[in-house]
């Protein structure tokens, strides 16, 4: 946003956005994710230990609360899902390492579900800070539900926040991760609520002659043409 005076200078208020913009920036889809080392449930992590694989990495409010209690064990018991998709899980909040083992240890007993993936402390919020997980001008410090997946290049290439009261939709995280895997491996898109096994469809066109080439081979628009995905033909 830029906002100047009228012999051309920048306003007080257009430097306040310019900085607050910078305060706020978190990787973008495409952008390269920020490089972090945490102290976790199972050891020291960090992103470049992640390369290779592909990584959620992905925040919560705050430990011994129903709602991330009820996203723990789901992502607990998808995780054997995950790990067939070649991907790590790792959650964070700003909690202490501490609070962590000691609620890991409440759902195991109160639940009967091991915790099988790490979970990192953020007392300095430094992470939650460089991936937009908390406002700079927010008073509370919890984070909000924010998720990211990066692949093992270590490029983001999904991100979503949900409200603190709003548990995550786990299915959906993990079709989206098969749907990028997809993608990759055979070019394709993938439409609206596609599943693994699902047709995918066709980039769209980019001459004349494509698109009526599609049209003669039976595509039900010039722009839309489904194809068999890796996933349905065995592929992957």
């Amino acid at each position: 946003m830029a906002l100047a005076t009228d012999d051309g200078s920048r306003s007080d208020e257009a430097n306040w956005f310019a900085e607050a913009a910078q305060a706020f920036r978190q990787p973008r889809i495409g952008e390269a994710a920020v490089p972090f080392r945490v102290r976790t449930t199972m050891g020291d992590r960090t992103l470049e230990g992640y390369r290779g694989r592909w990584l959620l990495l992905f925040s919560h409010p705050a430990d011994f609360t129903p709602v991330c209690t009820s996203e723990f064990i789901a992502f607990a018991k998808a995780y054997p899902r995950f790990q067939a998709l070649g991907c790590e899980l790792l959650g964070l909040s700003v909690d202490s390492l501490f609070a962590h083992l000691a609620w890991v240890r409440s759902i195991r007993d109160a639940f009967g579900v091991e915790i099988p993936f790490p979970i990192a402390e953020d007392l300095s919020m430094a992470v939650a800070q460089a991936y937009g997980m908390i406002h700079p001008d927010d008073i509370s410090t919890a984070t909000v539900r924010g998720s990211f997946l990066i692949d093992p290049a270590g490029i983001v290439r999904m991100l979503s926040f949900y409200p603190m009261a709003i548990g995550r939709d786990v299915d959906e995280i993990a079709r989206t991760l098969a749907a990028l895997q997809e993608h990759d491996a055979s070019g394709l898109s993938t439409p609206a609520d596609w599943r693994p096994g699902d047709d995918g469809v066709m980039p769209p066109p980019s001459t004349v002659q494509e698109a009526d080439a599609r049209t003669s081979a039976g595509a039900p628009a010039w722009y839309y043409l489904p194809q068999a995905s890796q996933s349905s033909s065995g592929g992957r």
